[in-house]
């Protein structure tokens, strides 16, 4: 090809390359060894042909034969540094090179023009992702999934994906959870092969025991060396049978829309968790296949509960003289119903822990969180009903059900139904209908009072007891309380929060007051720490994903022990610019693991932390950070860190004790 049909790349300038060096360059996306040699100019390709070891990093060297030769630095194969031909090398063998042309100190480098794109394994399974609504991908670009990588980064240069590079896998599973949660559709998690991949299994947990979808996608070495033991080489799908619900490798002969479609059909129907497996020689094999697409393929069919059932509970309801609702994670997109029937019934409704915020605390029916991270008005009334109708919860030992009342169980899942123990009347079908029709029916015992009254009663002695516990002051830092009590005032009405676990989220759950349509994330059954501010990201990612979402805030809680987990997601969220304001608690220990020793009469032992100023790494960072000491700053701090377009940090000096 004659000079005048290359394109000519600019890769630097003359000074950047002292005499007898050499160095990597990119022209567009070819890598190039340039080499600067006896006042001459050459460059060649990169790659050594042994292992493809990067020539640029190697040095010039004086070989036995008192010539220089460029020497590969991985296993110290030689090459001449202006023909790129070995010692003794044929005049057909040696590296490939590529013209130089300097333009007033400018180094350009002549290529061919970049063939036309054309289509691979992992694009026809990324745009079959993209077609089901796979939009958000978290993960980190690594040496066995760069085939994969280029496809994604093709669908976020069409606009049809965005990709958030983390810091660590853990922490890209655990966004993708809360996504799921949050949306009840996928996100996608890329990593590596080996220690990549493992990496993700602690959210991908979490994610399975909530029954959230996800999208697991990743590398692998190379098929040929599968097995014996290569480097990062370790059986990915056994390590990922118990934790997926559908786990495939990707091979040169699969179907490869088909395993894809699969994988998002898994993920969505089952809310669980389907994981693709790609080595890393089949990415980038040329395919013909069309994408794949839900179309035909999905079904929307809610289950209408029997009209016997509504019939049932129809009549226990009517029987009873002090009905409570329970509402659960899986009627958090029901709230309208709920309040509805609770109107009705003049019933007090009780939420779990991660259904808090499903019917707000200035709604006049809400009596708040049941359970350990619950308020003394829920357990007054839970221990007074005579019947509890429970929807979409499922019984969780944290959210202390009782069992030996009568219990109506309403779930759209009928394995959640009794789970646990027997209940008086299992009621397989979907939540609102289940209440659009009691509601729709005139089942209020004439013997039951009104109970709204008696509610807004032992509210007020809430109320007052909170009083009293802010008075509390050690001397050791702020009460929690004054913090979760300025926050519920200061959030807007929709805000989603993405809690951690700890004494930070006990008493989240017992003295946050919810408002408007706001939404709680949390570890649920697998209680994991650290989950709180990745899963702050992938909340962030669905607000920009989803119209319905977009707009909302996004608030994190967390201990200083949760946050010490993944604290360089910070600068995660920095580079994305993600409007994340994060509530830490710094009271220097694992303050709920202390109190968990102190009431087993054991002694308190290795909870104690060393922490950094977490503020101060806010700010350097390139985020928004300040530290508070003083109660009366609350309420500026919180503000201004709401106002900050991007993460913020407020980083609270609180007393363990004071919960």
């Amino acid at each position: 090809m004659t000079d005048e049909n290359l394109d000519w790349i600019s890769v630097g300038r003359t000074d950047d390359l002292p005499r007898g060096r050499v160095k990597t360059v990119t022209a567009r996306t070819t890598s190039i060894c340039l080499v600067h040699f006896d006042g001459q100019w050459s460059a060649m390709n990169n790659h050594c042909p042994h292992q493809r070891g990067p020539l640029g990093e190697g040095s010039i060297e004086k070989g036995v034969d008192g010539k220089c030769w460029i020497r590969c630095p991985w296993h110290g194969w030689d090459f001449d540094p202006l023909t790129g031909k070995p010692p003794g090398g044929h005049e057909d063998s040696g590296q490939q090179m590529y013209p130089v042309d300097i333009r007033d100190g400018e180094i350009f480098i002549g290529i061919a023009p970049e063939p036309p794109h054309e289509t691979t394994v992992t694009d026809v399974m990324v745009d079959t992702l993209s077609n089901w609504g796979i939009q958000s991908v978290f993960g980190m670009v690594g040496h066995s999934n760069l085939g994969l990588a280029d496809a994604i980064r093709r669908a976020v240069v069409d606009g049809r994906m965005r990709f958030f590079g983390i810091r660590h896998e853990g922490a890209a599973a655990f966004a993708a959870s809360a996504y799921g949660k949050l949306t009840g559709t996928p996100a996608a998690c890329l990593t590596i092969a080996g220690p990549g991949a493992t990496n993700l299994l602690t959210g991908l947990w979490d994610a399975k025991v909530d029954r959230a979808p996800v999208i697991a996608l990743t590398g692998q070495v190379q098929t040929q060396v599968m097995g014996p033991g290569a480097f990062q080489d370790i059986d990915l799908l056994s390590a990922f049978a118990a934790v997926t619900r559908f786990s495939q490798p990707v091979l040169g002969s699969s179907n490869h829309a088909e395993l894809a479609s699969l994988a998002c059909k898994t993920a969505i129907v089952e809310q669980d968790v389907a994981h693709l497996i790609f080595p890393d020689d089949v990415q980038t094999i040329l395919s013909d296949q069309k994408a794949g697409a839900p179309d035909g393929r999905m079904s929307s069919a809610p289950v209408i509960p029997a009209a016997s059932e509504i019939d049932k509970a129809a009549g226990m309801i009517l029987g009873a003289r002090r009905p409570i609702i329970v509402a659960g994670h899986g009627a958090i997109h029901m709230r309208d119903q709920i309040a509805a029937l609770a109107e009705r019934l003049d019933a007090p409704v009780l939420t779990t822990f991660k259904a808090k915020g499903l019917i707000p605390d200035s709604h006049p029916n809400a009596a708040g969180v049941l359970g350990r991270s619950g308020t003394p008005v829920a357990s007054w009334f839970m221990n007074e009903a005579d019947l509890i109708i429970a929807l979409g919860t499922s019984f969780s030992n944290h959210t202390g059900i009782e069992r030996g009342k009568t219990i109506i169980h309403v779930d759209h899942e009928r394995m959640q139904l009794g789970k646990f123990h027997p209940v008086a009347l299992p009621v397989w079908g979907d939540i609102a209908a289940f209440c659009d029709a009691l509601a729709a029916r005139d089942c209020k015992s004439p013997d039951a009072g009104n109970q709204i009254p008696e509610l807004a009663e032992r509210r007020e002695i809430w109320k007052r007891e909170k009083n009293t516990r802010l008075a509390e002051n050690t001397g050791h830092g702020i009460h929690s309380l004054a913090i979760f009590e300025a926050l519920g005032r200061l959030v807007p009405d929709d805000t989603i929060f993405a809690v951690d676990v700890g004494n930070n989220t006990y008493s989240f759950g017992r003295y946050l007051e919810t408002k408007g349509s706001q939404r709680v994330l949390m570890s649920g059954y697998l209680g994991s720490i650290g989950f709180g501010f990745p899963a702050a990201m992938g909340a962030w990612a669905a607000t920009q994903d989803k119209e319905d979402l977009k707009g909302r805030k996004i608030v994190a809680i967390s201990g200083d022990g949760g946050f010490g987990q993944y604290p360089m997601e910070f600068t995660t969220a920095v580079k994305y610019g993600m409007d994340i304001t994060h509530i830490l608690l710094h009271n220097g220990e694992l303050g709920k693991i202390s109190k968990e020793q102190r009431s087993g009469e054991w002694p308190v032992w290795e909870t104690d932390l060393q922490n950094p100023g977490f503020a101060a790494f806010a700010r350097l960072c390139g985020g928004h950070g300040v530290k508070v000491t003083d109660a009366a700053d609350i309420d500026t701090a919180i503000h201004e860190a709401l106002e900050h377009p991007g993460p913020a940090l407020v980083e609270f000096m609180t007393d363990a004790e004071l919960v």
